[in-house]
C-alpha cells in the first residue's frame, strides 16, 4: 500500500471524515502535517496543491485532493484502486 499523507489542522471536521473514510479502506498509517502549527508547512501545501484548504491528501506522489474529493474518487471505485497500487 503505497504512503499516504494529509495535511491538518487541529479543528478540522472534513480531515476526521477523510481520516475515517481511508482507515475504513485499510489504512493503518496516516502521515499528518499540521498546517496550523507548521507556517512553513502551510506554504509547501499551497504551492504544491495550488490549495489552502485543509485536508489536503497524497496517496503515493497523487494528489487526491480534499474529502469532498476523497469521497468522490472512492464513490467512482477508484480510491481501493489507487491504495492497491
Amino acid at each position: 500500500m503505497p504512503a499516504v499523507k494529509m495535511y491538518t489542522t487541529a479543528v478540522c471536521p472534513y480531515c476526521v471524515r477523510a481520516k475515517q473514510l481511508l482507515k475504513a479502506k485499510g489504512v493503518a498509517e496516516i502521515e499528518e502535517i499540521r498546517i496550523d502549527t507548521d507556517p512553513v508547512a502551510r506554504a509547501h501545501m499551497m504551492e504544491t496543491t495550488g490549495r489552502r484548504t485543509v485536508p489536503q491528501i497524497f496517496i503515493g506522489d497523487t494528489h487526491v485532493g480534499g474529502c469532498d474529493d476523497l469521497v468522490a474518487l472512492d464513490a467512482k471505485g477508484g480510491l481501493v484502486t489507487l491504495l492497491q497500487s
